[in-house]
């Protein structure tokens, strides 16, 4: 007879799913190796009259998303403005039975905002079903082969929307195990997906499921690894020692996200718990202690709600929670702490009592932040205009740039800023001297000046004296000082217009470091170029380069540290 103890559910990391009574179930749930999910659990040695011989595990793609508005966007499955990665062939549905889904039809583009954009609604294998805010309504679509990346935005009204990657591929994975955990490897970054742990015996599989939460592949967590400058021992080796080629911090593989700041480094694991090695001389590690220094990683707190929006400036840090807290903590030279003073604090404190908070980027001397309804705000010092508010003036406390509500991304350089809108434009302010702001001078600018007329950038990172971008093509560009190469297209030559890098089109994210590069391609493969003095480039030399060198043989790294302008040691997960 078969087996009637079986688990079935969405995997969130750090999520204990619904358990099915008596069925054999999923104590941890976290995401191991990259694009793997590692699933443990408990069970019985038998059941339905015979051992357990075996345990399958199967992940499936997640093909129906509810969609419901908040803050004057729309929210897949609890995230707002959620990229999502779609499979060619696949069948979606976009539920929007929610009431909040009122006057807000979600529909398809191949423009960034649609109609609002400029572009026009797609239609190629889309049907619709009811009104939105009504029982039944939905967007459905057949992802058609070849298709190209879309958009979804609201029919009535701008800046709601977010980006759909399409992709080809499997759309279930399975592995075997005897005991726990069972590994799903292979999985498909961005996608979201289902999973089950069945228990086998001779009688055969058992056929009953359960649900919960969902993973997104690229959440998943793996091993830290750190190369270049360690004099203040932020690798995290336990030394001072510099090393030109990546060397791994311990031997956990729990690692979600880094960010690294002037000699010291924060670092997030799947737990949500928060990290820190190098530098502490003045609180930028969080610890509340008075050693100067830490070689080896030491936590911030015991709490374990922290979130990968997570930024460092020279000697500060800034992180948000998933209740949508701002935190900050170190120097609060020029009130870069935001916290209405410029005090130095050594442990985390609340910026004001908001918790709308999205998204963060650090300066060297600054912060800008952006708000769950696409607002933009910046405080800390505003000598160069980097601040965006028409004028050189610090703020200790956040003030917002302008009225708009559709600001989509941030990222900070030393003394300037970058921000992608939700109509994918692109626009910059404060110091130019080396043409990083993309208007064809070097002219600084305190408001914000759009960079061209494109309506395709999708990904940007700040750098010391430059900017680094990705457009929805996957295709590499920058801007601004390049006389070490930093830019990465063949030359020396510092641009104040966009320059591409290279002609590949298989970028997926992008960091920018003084005057250093890292880039990771769609094929896991890591890529570095510029400044290589201490060996910060990973490359087992000190060689400057100026294009692209790929640092090893690996095509399993997943993740790259946060935007860092004033760092100069680089940090992946693999």
């Amino acid at each position: 007879m078969p087996i009637g103890d079986h688990l079935g559910g969405f995997i969130r990391p750090g999520f204990n799913p619904l358990l099915v009574p008596g069925a054999p179930t999923i104590g941890t749930a976290s995401s191991g190796g990259g694009l793997d999910i590692s699933i443990a659990f408990t069970a019985p040695s038998d059941v339905g009259g015979g051992a357990i011989t075996s345990y399958e595990a199967v992940a499936t793609e997640r093909t129906t998303f509810v969609v419901t508005v908040g803050g004057g966007k729309f929210v897949i499955d609890g995230v707002s403005q959620d990229t999502l990665t779609l499979q060619e062939g696949g069948t979606y549905t976009f539920d929007q039975s929610a009431g909040t889904n009122s006057t807000h039809p979600l529909r398809l583009s191949t423009t960034s905002d649609g109609t609002h954009g400029g572009g026009s609604e797609y239609t190629t294998g889309v049907t619709t079903n009811g009104t939105p805010g009504s029982a039944g309504a939905y967007t459905r679509i057949v992802v058609a082969s070849g298709a190209p990346t879309l958009y979804y935005y609201c029919s009535s009204h701008s800046g709601m929307g977010g980006t759909v990657n399409t992709t080809t591929g499997a759309t279930s994975f399975t592995a075997t195990g005897t005991s726990s955990p069972v590994t799903v490897t292979g999985l498909i970054e961005g996608q979201s997906y289902t999973t089950t742990v069945t228990a086998i015996n001779d009688y055969g599989p058992s056929g009953i499921s359960g649900t919960s939460n969902s993973v997104q592949a690229e959440d998943v967590v793996g091993e830290l690894w750190g190369w270049g400058y360690n004099a203040e021992g932020q690798l995290g080796q336990g030394n001072t020692t510099a090393y030109s080629s990546p060397v791994q911090v311990g031997s956990l593989t729990t690692w979600l996200h880094m960010t690294g700041g002037y000699q010291f480094q924060i670092s997030i694991k799947g737990d949500k718990t928060l990290w820190g090695t190098g530098l502490n001389d003045v609180g930028q590690l969080g610890v509340n202690t008075g050693t100067p220094q830490y070689s080896s990683p030491v936590q911030v707190g015991t709490l374990t709600d922290w979130t990968t929006e997570i930024g460092a400036g020279r000697d500060w840090a800034s992180a948000i929670k998933t209740d949508g807290t701002l935190w900050a903590w170190g120097s609060g030279s020029y009130g870069r702490l935001g916290l209405g003073n410029t005090t130095n604090y050594s442990s985390p404190k609340q910026v004001g009592a908001l918790a709308t908070w999205s998204k963060l980027s650090c300066g060297e001397n600054f912060t800008a932040a952006i708000k769950t309804d696409g607002t933009l705000w910046t405080w800390g010092y505003g000598g160069k205009g980097q601040l965006g508010q028409g004028n050189t003036t610090s703020y200790s406390s956040p003030v917002q740039v302008g009225a708009l509500t559709t600001w989509s991304t941030i990222a900070c350089g030393w003394e300037f800023a970058a921000a992608i809108k939700t109509d994918g434009t692109l626009w910059a302010f404060g110091n130019n001297g080396d043409g990083q702001l993309g208007q064809g001078n070097t002219t600084n600018y305190s408001s914000p000046v759009q960079i061209g007329a494109l309506t395709t950038w999708s990904k940007i990172s700040g750098g010391n004296k430059n900017l680094a971008m990705i457009k929805t093509d996957g295709s590499l560009w920058g801007v601004g000082y390049n006389e070490e190469g930093s830019i990465g297209d063949g030359t020396s030559v510092s641009k104040s217009s966009p320059v591409q890098v290279g002609a590949l089109t298989t970028w997926s994210k992008i960091s920018r470091g003084a005057n250093t590069s890292f880039g990771l391609s769609t094929g896991g493969t890591l890529w570095s170029w510029g400044r290589n003095s201490q060996g910060r480039l990973g490359l087992n030399n000190t060689t400057y380069y100026s294009s692209p060198k790929q640092i090893g043989s690996l095509t399993t790294w997943k993740n790259i540290q946060n935007p860092m302008a004033t760092a100069i040691s680089g940090a992946a997960i693999k």
